[in-house]
């Protein structure tokens, strides 16, 4: 038995890990890679993946650099099954179709430009159409949590709750080989402790692998509760200048997350009295599928929602689907605050809001979640003079502020306490490090061999490891 890792290996996007043994081929994630667009079409366009050999894919979460590439996997054959968990499944009915819908949209806008003699700027292409999505996502099969499902030949997946995103699982395969039995644990996304609205991770008994992530192995957060108090001060002073607040971010989970703060910080009078915008048709869609799930939430957010009062609305709060209505918020003189996907800043409707503020000294971007090499969203973090905007520079004039506590990611200490739970509840022999970047990784592997652990990998993208 062996895996073989195609990405999400030395970086943090485009996860898919192909599990084979003597009677079953099982891939793990199929996610699209996130970077220069030049890049990404290169990575993404074909997959590496034989669909004939394939017997099953396995989802942990809806997160497009982990499902993204399903249309694509669907558009080039592919016919089997997808297991995911029900909220995954039905979070990626509107994030698939909406992938393919900006793709296209982008296409067109730049397509505009160049014919505006930009003819610099590189085309988009487009990887797979609408129809595409759709087919991806008909093809799943919805698994609860804890309950033991056959996906393949010798192959049986179980789902424990992952604390990550709605929905999101941490994928318990038992395998069955050569007269062998072999316990992999794949902690898809791994999320923090008393994180708002959701459940803390589980943790799955003897494992013999664990197939980590490792996005946040050099860094330890700062507590939950410092994160809310920081947004209300960027807030303020952003406030005080008279400027708009722009607050990319994940339609999945992190809006809704930000959400709930805000909601929070009025009720404890730290919001000032400016409308805040959810910018993103996609986000508004999620946020509903979010209220069909109450049984993924934590007792705190379970409990508030029975009570009547929605984790998910205040007063101020405006939710956009229209074109129209985004279009006319930039326009609207004085403080706002605008959450908008996508959270890399690599499109969708946030990079309009960009384009708007980005030149202004008054107005605030605050990153709240990780932001790849690559992307636009990193190039802000970095706090870089000017930056490209649908392929066209602009003066960054507008403060950058990041907050690392919002994320949904567990920090080193997180990860390496999840790593001594599944050994002490287990016979592990291996820990296989994916989703991270290499300096990342190589931190978290000097932390995890000074405690003991026996074989740790960091594999490159196309290694294979055997078990």
């Amino acid at each position: 038995m062996e895996i073989e890792f195609l990405g999400g290996a030395q970086t943090v996007t485009g996860s898919k890990h192909l599990v084979r043994t003597s009677r079953a081929t099982v891939l793990l994630e199929c996610g699209l890679f996130q970077g220069r667009r030049r890049d990404a079409w290169a990575q993404n366009h074909e997959l590496p993946i034989d669909h004939e050999s394939l017997d099953a894919v396995v989802l942990s979460h809806a997160h497009i650099d982990h499902s993204g590439a399903l249309p694509l996997l669907y558009k080039q054959g592919y016919r089997g099954s997808i297991f995911a968990t029900p909220a995954t499944r039905d979070l990626c009915v509107p994030m698939l179709m909406d992938a393919a819908m900006i793709q296209e949209a982008d296409a067109r806008h730049i397509e505009r430009l160049i014919e505006r003699d930009h003819a610099d700027i590189e085309p988009a292409q487009v990887l797979y159409s609408r129809e595409d999505a759709v087919g991806a996502v008909e093809l799943m099969i919805t698994v609860p949590y804890r309950r033991r499902q056959v996906v393949a030949p010798g192959v049986t997946c179980t789902f424990l709750d992952a604390g990550h995103v709605l929905g999101s699982a941490i994928v318990v395969l038992d395998i069955d080989d050569d007269g062998a039995h072999t316990r992999i644990a794949f902690t898809g996304d791994l999320g923090r402790h008393h994180l708002p609205i959701l459940r803390d991770p589980e943790v799955p008994d003897g494992a013999h692998c664990l197939i980590m992530e490792s996005t946040y192995g050099d860094r330890l957060h700062a507590p939950i509760e410092q994160a809310g108090d920081a947004l209300a001060e960027v807030i303020e002073r952003t406030f005080k200048r008279g400027g708009k607040v722009i607050i990319p971010s994940f339609a999945l989970e992190r809006a809704q997350e930000i959400v709930y703060e805000l909601k929070q910080l009025k009720a404890r009078g730290r919001l000032p009295n400016i409308p805040v915008y959810v910018d993103s048709p996609l986000t508004v869609k999620l946020t509903e599928i979010f209220k069909q799930h109450p049984d993924c939430y934590d007792r705190e957010t379970f409990d508030l929602l029975n009570s009547g009062d929605s984790p998910f609305d205040f007063e101020g709060l405006h939710y956009v689907s229209d074109v129209e209505e985004s279009k006319a918020i930039d326009a609207k003189p004085g403080p706002a605050i605008i959450i908008s996907a996508s959270g890399m800043c690599e499109g969708g409707r946030v990079l309009h809001h960009l384009r708007a503020a980005i030149g202004r000294p008054e107005n605030t971007v605050v990153i709240v979640g990780f932001q790849a090499e690559h992307t636009l969203g990193r190039r802000l973090v970095e706090k870089r003079d000017e930056v490209r905007i649908f392929g066209l520079p602009y003066r960054r004039e507008a403060e950058v502020a990041v907050l690392n506590g919002f994320s949904a990611h567990a920090d080193q200490a997180g990860l390496l306490d999840y790593a001594e739970s599944v050994r002490r509840r287990g016979k592990l022999r291996r820990v296989i490090l994916v989703h991270g970047e290499p300096g990342a990784q190589a931190v978290l592997m000097k932390e995890l061999d000074e405690r003991g652990f026996p074989t740790v990998d960091a594999p490159a993208v196309g290694q294979r490891i055997r078990l």
